[in-house]
């Protein structure tokens, strides 16, 4: 019966949030749907989310939009998201991230959405990892 369990345990993807701060300050968790990557280039100085999806392609559509649930919900949209050649990675590049960093901190599950076609996250687990995210851009510039 361990056997039977230890051999379950080795098959059922783990899924955890990390972090590195190099080349550049990244946060990445790879999930069922597919991976979310959040970046901070202190040498722009720019911050970009990718989703990429594990199946599938994203719509073409002219807004993206995040939603947060749990501790403290917030919702984000922009028309600046650049689609890949293949259609399966997402982006969103600025200056500024604090709801974006605000929103996967603080809450429980973040929703990337285009138009009706919704990817989930699981933000369980995230806490020393979005720390170490948050203190990275000064580590860099050393």
């Amino acid at each position: 019966m361990r056997t039977v369990f230890a051999l379950l345990l080795l098959t059922t993807q783990a899924h955890a949030w990390e972090f590195t701060p190099s080349p550049v300050c990244t946060l990445t968790e790879t999930g069922d749907a597919g991976t979310l990557t959040v970046t901070y280039d202190a040498s722009l100085p720019e911050y970009a989310i990718e989703i990429t999806l594990e199946n599938g392609t994203w719509p073409d559509a002219l807004t993206f939009g995040m939603a947060f649930a749990g501790g403290d919900p917030v919702s984000i949209g922009t028309n600046r998201h650049i689609i890949s050649g293949d259609g399966r990675t997402l982006t969103v590049r600025d200056r500024g991230f604090g709801n974006v960093l605000n929103g996967l901190e603080f809450n429980t599950r973040a929703y990337a959405v285009v138009d009706d076609f919704t990817v989930g996250f699981d933000l369980a687990g995230i806490e020393p990892a979005i720390t170490a995210f948050r203190d990275c851009p000064a580590l860099n510039m050393t």
